[in-house]
């Protein structure tokens, strides 16, 4: 691959946070639209160079949640409510996000899944046992209700599947460069939309 090739896919990248053989990372590609895009990706460092990727998930998650737990985690409450769980033996997640591609937006963007189905896709934050924090990524088919929620239908077998190990200051940096990033991005949108309104003044 050459170098522009690589420019162009780390383009909107803002930060990586590796573990073994998988990584999360931030991208800023999803802004405009209200969401901070997360990419999980697991790997076998033994294949062969364009066949290592053996899991991959995209999350979307919208800039308000996001925020809020960058600034639970930043402020120090995200790791006194992990301590208390674990103190409880609390094996619920610190944070669980559903969200996924309905079946006809997958069939009108030609990636229609053969089961009919639509994509769900969840992300949760977990205290680990070895290690802080499990961030975790499944990905599989779902069904969309009522209320346009997708809710996934591969119980405990997703099709994709990535576990990415943090320590409590890996999450504080991923979550405060992200922070950061969409902050400066979004004083520039209001700048350019000042520049726009004054020119048409």
């Amino acid at each position: 691959m050459d170098n522009n090739n690589t420019e162009d896919l780390n383009r909107f990248q803002i930060i990586r946070k590796d573990a073994r053989g998988c990584f999360v990372e931030t991208k800023s590609d999803n802004f405009g639209i209200g969401k901070v895009h997360l990419e999980f990706s697991q790997y076998d460092a033994s294949r062969l160079a364009g066949q290592r990727q053996t899991n991959h998930v995209h999350i979307y998650i919208d800039v308000p949640e996001f925020l809020h737990l960058a600034h639970e985690a930043l402020s120090g409450a995200l790791h006194m409510r992990a301590q208390q769980q674990r103190a409880n033996n609390d094996s619920k997640p610190l944070l669980e996000h559903l969200g996924g591609t309905p079946a006809h937006k997958l069939a009108h963007f030609g990636r229609a899944r053969p089961d009919g189905m639509s994509l769900s896709r969840i992300v949760k934050l977990i205290c680990g046992q070895r290690i802080d924090y499990l961030f975790v990524a499944d990905s599989g088919p779902g069904e969309t209700d009522a209320k346009g929620l997708i809710v996934p239908k591969f119980g405990r077998a997703p099709e994709n599947h990535v576990s990415v190990g943090l320590s409590w200051r890996n999450l504080n940096e991923l979550l405060m460069m992200t922070k950061t990033h969409y902050e400066a991005w979004l004083s520039a949108w209001y700048m350019a939309e000042a520049g726009v309104l004054s020119a048409r003044a």
